[in-house]
């Protein structure tokens, strides 16, 4: 694939080109991250502002698919386009996806594959997706943002924009108390918990990138004291590039259940599982039988 340009740098707007297939919109709105919002005075058709990897930055679009991002010429390259995933040829992975589908199974992937079109996954910073996805436990996605916030705003690095997520130092020198003063509730033992081990080094962001197997990263991250199988394969697919890790919450339950043959194992949709588990939750969520 051809890598994204730039051309045209106005008034501290980047105009990408070549971002085919590319969705502000479906990409910040189905559930993989919870630090962007849409902004409220846009200059566009359609704008989210956020920050990540420490850094404060605007992406948007008009009708037309035209890509706009607020940011230096050296972050968007350095930074942004490998968290857009624009570096992936997303046309590659839709026919892996379907290449190990048939009969209904690929009519369904098919269906939920074009009304999703534009989704790619998010490379997040891998400490903040697992301690993010651990807040996300039986909670909702407003009270899960309000919960992060809160979090930044005491414990992290004041950046243009706002703050960076906090360090696992950070937190684990603030103590449980402290971070369930914050509102964390239960989630507080098990995020100080995976602070602690990150901050000990007795786990690392490295081990689990280096792990020789999706297994043995799974290993690692259900060690954390209240990670169970859904919050670990969201942590691996959207924090540690993971991308055959298939999170099944009461969503996908239902689509498994209602949507697939009976006996469906989603391991037959290949390396690039996790990218379909979003198409399917986006399109169970938004489009279903009502349209």
């Amino acid at each position: 694939m051809n890598t994204p340009l730039i051309t045209e740098n106005k008034n501290g707007w980047l105009t990408v080109s070549g971002a085919q297939d590319f969705s502000v919109f479906r990409t910040f709105d189905c559930g993989q991250c919870f630090r962007f919002d849409p902004v409220s005075d846009p200059t566009h058709d359609y704008e989210v502002e956020g920050i990540a990897h420490g850094k404060y930055v605007r992406f948007a679009q008009n009708g037309d698919g035209s890509l706009y991002v607020r940011s230096s010429e050296e972050d968007f390259f350095e930074t942004w386009l490998p968290f857009l995933s624009l570096d992936c040829d997303y046309d590659e992975i839709n026919s892996s996806i379907l290449s190990g589908l048939s009969g209904s199974d690929k009519l369904h992937m098919e269906r939920a594959m074009a009304e999703s079109r534009g989704i790619r996954i998010l490379r997040q910073d891998p400490w903040e997706a697992l301690c993010s996805f651990i807040i996300s436990q039986n909670n909702n996605i407003p009270r899960i943002k309000k919960i992060i916030g809160a979090l930044c705003e005491k414990y992290g690095e004041r950046v243009d924009g706002g703050f960076a997520f906090p360090t696992a130092d950070s937190l684990f020198q603030a103590g449980e108390k402290e971070i369930f003063d914050l509102k964390t509730g239960f989630r507080a033992k098990y995020i100080y918990d995976a602070a602690k081990r990150i901050s000990e080094g007795t786990l690392t962001v490295q081990s689990v990138f280096d792990a020789g197997s999706y297994a043995e990263a799974e290993k690692l991250l259900l060690s954390v004291k209240g990670v169970g199988p859904k919050v670990c394969a969201c942590a691996l697919l959207f924090g540690f590039g993971y991308l055959s890790a298939f999170p099944v919450d009461v969503w996908m339950k239902k689509v498994l259940q209602n949507r697939f043959t009976e006996g469906f194992d989603p391991s037959v949709l290949g390396p690039f599982a996790g990218v379909a588990q979003q198409y399917l939750f986006y399109f169970e969520r938004y489009v279903g039988d009502d349209r």
